[in-house]
């Protein structure tokens, strides 16, 4: 995995990409790995109202927004990092969380779908796919009728590059997330700019913390 995300992975993302400035690069990232098109994008003031009273060591993931699609459908977005715990527990109460979060904006919305991507940096599940996508069934009465949670999960050490295929927009960010190879980032470094830009703000964090 990329040494930049090792330590708290969680809240030093959250540090760095929570701003209204820097919003390009979580919206990215969603495209990428959901494959859609973002009309809009805007935070949830939750995490940053939250972070004034949780410890650091708080995991309580990266980005939680409200996005519009092309198609004018909003949905709530949730990314985070998950260690070796209580997997099922942390995917499940995370997108719990996310889902009611979004009664927490700083004006009414309406209740919408919730996807939420988690990224382990371990093999945990038994599928050799290192990107799966699951739906739960729910009866839950805030939910549409015959809508299902949809959850994301990505096994960062699954992740295999095959030079013989072009980078899609998705490993673009695996390559970048993993770490593995030093002369593949750099190139997927080149070829997105907010992944550059990340890396840039990341580079920026680290030296601050040292020099502190």
């Amino acid at each position: 995995m990329n040494r930049k995300f090792i330590s708290h992975s969680n809240f030093i993302l959250r540090k760095v990409l929570n701003s209204k400035e820097n919003l390009d690069i979580i919206q990215n990232f969603i495209e990428a790995i959901l494959k859609i098109e973002i009309e809009t994008i805007e935070l949830n003031p939750y995490l940053e109202t939250m972070e004034k009273y949780l410890p650091r060591e708080e995991n309580f993931g990266i980005a939680d927004v409200r996005i519009k699609l092309k198609n004018t459908q909003e949905l709530n977005i949730g990314i985070q990092f998950i260690d070796g715990y209580y997997i099922e527990n942390k995917i499940l109460l995370y997108y719990a969380q996310i889902h009611t979060n979004q009664l927490k904006y700083d004006r009414p919305k309406k209740l919408a779908k919730t996807i939420t991507i988690n990224i382990l940096d371990f093999e945990y599940f038994g599928l050799p796919d290192y990107h799966q996508k699951k739906y739960i069934e729910t009866k839950v009465n805030s939910i549409k009728k015959g809508e299902k949670f949809e959850i994301h999960t990505i096994e960062l050490p699954k992740f295999k590059y095959i030079k013989s295929i072009p980078i899609s927009k998705e490993e673009e960010w695996m390559i970048y997330l993993t770490g593995d190879k030093s002369e593949l980032v750099k190139e997927v470094e080149k070829r997105n700019p907010k992944i550059r830009k990340l890396n840039n703000l990341l580079q920026e964090y680290w030296e601050k913390e040292t020099m502190q």
